[in-house]
């Protein structure tokens, strides 16, 4: 196990959310056909499409909200980005977990500020960037990640929104069952955030580290996944009963009379598991409730769990690309190499030539 836990050398810059513009701020160009473009402010530069240019230098100054017509008087909407756009546009290592779920997250684990939260893993860092917000400057946030070259994506990603890295957050590269009982002391975390592949391997770690009451919540993206995490959590007698879920999101179309649901919605994107800590030495009192046919053993779902489907991977060029574009946008805001902006000891190259070799061999 490799501890990469991030200290800053220097206060880092408070991300601005209101007032004029910047140079070195990200903004979102919205142009007449309600396409996005998401764009560094730098002096001197330029933003070139098929119909136009528009000059940083007559945007840098403006206040958030503006419109600016470009060198053939086509207007763009001006706008600071919101968390839910950065997140959306950001480079990605991993998937992201998506704001309909971050949102839940942060509601049924309950995310107070000045809370000790654990994430694992940290995949490109947009969950990271919900908890850091939820947590404020009083909390502490504690990410595990098992690869580096993800570690390094959403380290950047974050360093780029915050305009330096976060004193208040971590980052820990190894295996969590092994990782946390030695960062942590016991009953001293008050949510842990499970986004991995196999959870269930994780529960009986984050027992001992949750404070009597504190929140498990795991976020798993198919019904296997979610009935093995399940039946894990019930068998420790250490939680209370777990509650899974899944949010969907429909937008509708409104124009005058014209009211009606959208033919797209964002519809499944993963399950949410939730438990509390039982006090220690509590028993739950047991449920009245039919009898089903729900017990197992391990070899009965064994053949379909993502353990023995295997885990698909990413190629090391496409990889080493993200890390590439994640570096480059902390960089962008910080005016400084992607090394000094990110706490990283190795640039994104390097970190794909590494796993190109563990690949080969």
């Amino acid at each position: 196990m490799t501890d990469t836990t991030t200290a800053p050398a220097a206060q880092p810059a408070q991300p601005q959310f209101s007032g004029p513009f910047r140079a070195g701020e990200r903004v979102q160009l919205t142009g007449p056909k309600g396409k996005l473009n998401s764009v560094t402010l730098q002096a001197g530069s330029s933003f070139h499409t098929h119909r136009g240019v528009i000059d940083h230098d007559g945007i840098i100054g403006l206040p958030d909200g503006s419109v600016i017509a470009n060198s053939v008087g086509v207007e763009y909407l001006v706008l600071r980005p919101l968390l839910i756009d950065f997140v959306m546009s950001m480079p990605r290592g991993a998937a992201i977990i998506y704001p309909k779920d971050a949102a839940q997250i942060l509601a049924q684990a309950d995310i107070f500020p000045g809370a000790s939260v654990v994430e694992a893993g940290v995949g490109s860092g947009a969950l990271s960037l919900w908890l850091l917000r939820a947590i404020g400057p009083t909390g502490f946030l504690s990410s595990f990640e098992r690869r580096d070259e993800f570690a390094d994506v959403a380290r950047a990603n974050v360093t780029a929104f915050n305009g330096g890295t976060p004193d208040n957050w971590s980052i820990t590269v190894g295996d969590l069952t092994d990782a946390l009982p030695e960062t942590h002391e016991p009953q001293s975390v008050d949510r842990v955030v499970l986004d991995m592949l196999a959870p269930w391997e994780c529960i009986e770690p984050v027992a001992e580290a949750l404070k009597p009451g504190g929140v498990v919540i795991c976020y798993v993206a198919t019904v296997t996944q979610l009935s093995r995490v399940v039946e894990m959590i019930r068998s420790t007698g250490l939680f209370t009963n777990p509650q899974p879920a899944e949010t969907m999101i429909r937008t509708w179309h409104v124009e005058g009379l014209a009211v009606r649901p959208d033919h797209r919605m964002i519809g499944h994107t993963g399950f949410l598991v939730s438990a509390r800590r039982l006090a220690p030495g509590a028993e739950l009192p047991e449920l009245k409730r039919r009898a089903s046919k729900s017990d197992f053993l391990d070899e009965d779902v064994e053949a379909w769990t993502p353990g023995a489907l295997g885990e698909r991977g990413i190629s090391p060029k496409s990889l080493r690309k993200r890390v590439r574009d994640a570096n480059a946008t902390a960089t962008a805001r910080l005016g400084t190499s992607a090394e000094e902006a990110t706490g990283a000891d190795q640039t994104g190259d390097d970190l794909a030539e590494d796993l190109a070799d563990d690949v080969d061999a």
